[in-house]
Parts: C-alpha cells; sequence; structure tokens
C-alpha cells in the first residue's frame, strides 16, 4: 500500500510538470465551457418553466371542467389515501425500530497463567449477539421476545437499548424446539412494547420489513425490505431437545447473522414474524424465514406463565433408520424400513409403562405414518395432550405389534 501511494506522488508531479503549458488552455476552455453550461442551464430552465406554466394551466381547465362534471352527475370527489408513502413508512419504522433491542450472550471463559498449570480467574466473554422484540411492560418489567440459540448456554444475557442504554436481563424462560425465549428487563429503561399482528392474514406478495442487528451492534437496528415469499413453509432443524419441525414464514427480505430474534413487520408496523433462520448456500439468495406471530404468541405465553414448555412425554430415544448401522437391520422387515427405532427407553416412563421396548420400530401413531423422530414430536406435541392415549403401532423383530400409549407429563 505505501509502495503504492509513493508511485502515484510521482506520476501526479510529473504530469504537473508536463501540464505547465497547457494550464491557460485549460483555464480558457473551463471558462468558455462554464458560460455554454450557464447559458443551457437558464434557458433551459426558462423553457422548463414556460413549459410547466403552460401544463399547469391545461391541467387546471381539465380540472374544473371534470369537477363541474362531476357535480352535474352527483359525483363527489375524493382524495386518494397516500397513507403509504415513503414519509409515513419512515415515521413507522422510526416508531418500530425503538422497541427492537441487542441481545449480546455473555459466557464464562477460565483465564491461565503461563506460570501456572490451573486456570484460576474466570471473565465473561461475548460470546454471539442477536436481536430482540420487547412485547410487553407489566409489573415493573419489561418482556423481550428473542430466539432461544441467541442466548443459549449464557451466563449473562446483556440488552443494547435504541437509546444507548444497557441492561443486564434475567431469562424467564426459554424453548429449543421453537427456538423461543423470554427476557425481563427493568421496565423504566425499557420504550412501550411492539404491537403484535395476525401472521395468518399474510400472504405472499405483500410488502414486509425486516429489523435488527445483522453482524453485530454495530448495524444495531438495520432495516431490510422484501415481501411474503411463502406461507405455512415446513423447516427440519437440529435443536439441543433433537429434531424438530419448525412452521415458518418465508420471505425475501434480507435476514442476516444478527437478525435472529428481531421483528418481521408488517406495512401497519404490527410484528407477524420473529426472524429465526435463512439458507446460505452459494448460489442461494432471498431465502429467510421467520416464526410466525400467532405460534410465538402462545410459546411466550407459557414461558412467562410457567417458565417452560411442558409437553406431552413418551420416553424413549429414537433413530431413523437411515442412521442405524447394517447390521442392525438384517432381520427388519421390508415394510419396517420407513419408521423409527427405539434405542433406549427411560425407566418408569409412558412407554415402558405400555409396553414398548428397545430396538421395536415404530410405525405409526393413530393411523399417522411415522418416519423420522421429528415427525413424531411433532405429532404428539401438536396434535396431543399430558394424559392422552396413543395407539403405537410397532415392529418388533418380524412381529407386528400394537400398544396403547398413556402420556405423562414431560
Amino acid at each position: 500500500m505505501e509502495d503504492y501511494n509513493g508511485n502515484e506522488q510521482v506520476r501526479v508531479k510529473e504530469e504537473r510538470k508536463k501540464g505547465k503549458s497547457l494550464w491557460k488552455t485549460s483555464l480558457v476552455s473551463g471558462t468558455v465551457a462554464s458560460m455554454v453550461t450557464s447559458s443551457v442551464f437558464i434557458f433551459g430552465g426558462d423553457f422548463i418553466d414556460q413549459g410547466k406554466k403552460s401544463v399547469d394551466d391545461s391541467a387546471q381547465t381539465a380540472s374544473v371542467a371534470q369537477t363541474e362534471r362531476a357535480e352535474k352527475e352527483g359525483v363527489t370527489p375524493q382524495k386518494l389515501s397516500t397513507s403509504t408513502d415513503s414519509k409515513d413508512r419512515a415515521n413507522m419504522v422510526e416508531t418500530a425500530s425503538k422497541s427492537i433491542v441487542g441481545v449480546v450472550n455473555l459466557q464464562d471463559t477460565q483465564n491461565q497463567s503461563p506460570f501456572q498449570q490451573q486456570s484460576t480467574e474466570s471473565e465473561k466473554v461475548e460470546t454471539g449477539t442477536g436481536s430482540g422484540v420487547i412485547y410487553k411492560k407489566a409489573n415493573g418489567k419489561a418482556y423481550i421476545i428473542t430466539n432461544n440459540h441467541v442466548i443459549e448456554g449464557a451466563k449473562e444475557v446483556e440488552i443494547s437499548l435504541y437509546d444507548g442504554q444497557k441492561a443486564t436481563a434475567a431469562v424467564v424462560g426459554a424453548d429449543a424446539l421453537t427456538d423461543l425465549a423470554v427476557l425481563t428487563i427493568d421496565a423504566s429503561k425499557a420504550p412501550d412494547g411492539i404491537k403484535f399482528g395476525n401472521s395468518d392474514s399474510m400472504r405472499p406478495g405483500e410488502e414486509v420489513l425486516a429489523i435488527g442487528n445483522p453482524l453485530g451492534l454495530d448495524f444495531s437496528r438495520s432495516v431490510t425490505q422484501g415481501i411474503v415469499s411463502a406461507t405455512g413453509r415446513s423447516i427440519s432443524v437440529d435443536t439441543s431437545d433433537g429434531a424438530w419441525t419448525l412452521d415458518v414464514i418465508q420471505t425475501d427480505a434480507a435476514i442476516n447473522p444478527g437478525n435472529s430474534g428481531g421483528a418481521l413487520i408488517n406495512t401497519a408496523g404490527e410484528v407477524i414474524g420473529i426472524n429465526s433462520l435463512k439458507i446460505s448456500e452459494s448460489g442461494v439468495e432471498g431465502l429467510g424465514f421467520a416464526i410466525p406471530s400467532n405460534d410465538v404468541i402462545p410459546v411466550v405465553t407459557e414461558l412467562i406463565e410457567n417458565g417452560k414448555i411442558t409437553r406431552p412425554y413418551l420416553g424413549v430415544s429414537l433413530a431413523s433408520i437411515e442412521e442405524l448401522p447394517q447390521y442392525y437391520l438384517q432381520d427388519v422387515p421390508e415394510a419396517a424400513k420407513t419408521g423409527v427405532m427405539i434405542t433406549s427407553i427411560e425407566a418408569g416412563s409412558a412407554a415402558e409403562k405400555g409396553g414398548l421396548k428397545q430396538q421395536d420400530i415404530i410405525m405409526e401413531m393413530d393411523g399417522t405414518k411415522i418416519s423420522t423422530a421429528a415427525e413424531l414430536r411433532k405429532y404428539l406435541y401438536t396434535d396431543k395432550k399430558i394424559g392422552d392415549k396413543v395407539k403405537v403401532k410397532v415392529y418388533r423383530g418380524k412381529e407386528e405389534k400394537t400398544a396403547t400409549i398413556t402420556l405423562q407429563k414431560s
């Protein structure tokens, strides 16, 4: 870089020496050019003004004629709404952005002295940042929604507010499968919560805006624009609680690392989704996903009330057939190769009490085909409640059996 600058300076000096004789010519040419340009601008301006006046007169005459005709026909002229113009949009975004926060995940790290074999001190260091949405204020607390993966493993969570204030947050509850978490901070430090809209009313093609902190707090409350690309999408995800299928809204509004936990809002400034993930592959663009607001609110409500999500519990560990070594499959009937195998059963669990055994291959639950662990969880957690009975069809060796299980509390 230094060599480049040095060469550049030498080149400029040489050009100045060569250009001495042309200095007067350049000055004259520049003066003439500016005179010509000024003339064109002035006359052009007069022409534009005259043209504008002529057009205005014609428009005024036409407007009067149209108004008189409308009055004769009994039609009342109405002004078109301008509520969606850029100024109103900017005002809406400015208001909504105040309810978007930065979420910093702080974890302990051990400092080891070079003269000692064991670590002597620990300090909290930033291991990741994301976004959050102020949901509501109640009982002196401001409740913040974010993604579970943003705060997972944190020793401490720090919130960065729109006015530069920082606050330490308490984790109210988190759920890995739905990738949602609720935090609280002192309500006196936080602005009001943002309104949540009806995600079921959104249709492909409707305009949306994503607000969050892409790539960290240096780009806090960045706004990107796009449309709803699709609704009712299902994305398979691996979580700390196992495989799961997440129902999402697809959007082409740019969602980048750090946007997780931020808001996807409609043109009325209402949150219709919590930004959660994107598909990031070479040659792939515009594939971002948000958890629909109508799915978010029930989970958040339960987390606030109970601190966790309570679900029906079967008490088994599972593996898909394709994950198993070949020697496990030697005696498995062909019809059973589309199910999931029980690899272990918890003592005293609903599965054990119902007669299921290790290496049973689950094929169906209440007639619903099961081919992955995620499908089994989805069926139990969305269609069943604690205390419900479920009929489980399994293959035990080459024999088909049916067991009736009474679901327990997780």
